[in-house]
């Protein structure tokens, strides 16, 4: 199924826990994709980035490294070694706790963290109006759960602002920071 595909809401685990939104999607064909929430499999994010260029390849990076860069004790990396690993065996799929949306969410639930990509993709959200900007790019609704950064790219959201995130996410007293 092409990934453009507007029945495709999203990628990985269908009960993640941290819930990234992105305002673009791969434009390419992952045979196994199903409407809803599709987890990939070994290979479908090499072959993505393949198939999409670098742009896709630093948005799973980036992704890898926030989750990696998150305290050990929320259970997500499993045993990956460093982020690469996570990216390669784990990362959005079936299990991960982690997905990709491309769509905005219908609900907050309290035991998610919803991470949207981009202050521009934010502003066109129906959640735009309810964010508080802490910095020009980093915004949060500590009701809704939702954190607001830089599209996942070295240069926006640079290994120094993974951590600024990390420090915000801690703001919002997630369930999952309670293990």
């Amino acid at each position: 199924m092409q990934l453009t595909d507007p029945a495709i809401n999203a990628l990985g685990d269908s009960n993640a826990r941290i819930r990234v939104y992105i305002g673009n999607r791969p434009n390419t064909l992952v045979e196994h994709a199903q409407p809803g929430v599709s987890p990939l499999m070994a290979q479908d994010i090499y072959n993505i980035g393949q198939a999409c260029g670098n742009g896709w390849r630093k948005v799973f990076n980036v992704y890898a490294k926030l989750i990696f860069a998150l305290p050990s004790s929320l259970g997500l990396r499993d045993s990956a070694s460093c982020w690469q690993d996570f990216r390669d065996s784990r990362l959005l799929q079936a299990g991960s706790g982690t997905a990709l949306w491309f769509s905005e969410p219908e609900e907050f639930s309290p035991d998610v963290l919803h991470i949207v990509t981009g202050k521009t993709y934010a502003n066109s959200l129906s959640v735009a109006s309810s964010l508080y900007w802490e910095t020009p790019e980093f915004a949060l609704n500590k009701q809704r759960n939702i954190v607001v950064c830089p599209y996942f790219d070295y240069r926006q959201l640079s290994n120094a602002k993974i951590v600024f995130l990390i420090n915000v996410l801690e703001q919002l007293h997630l369930p999952m920071y309670k293990n």
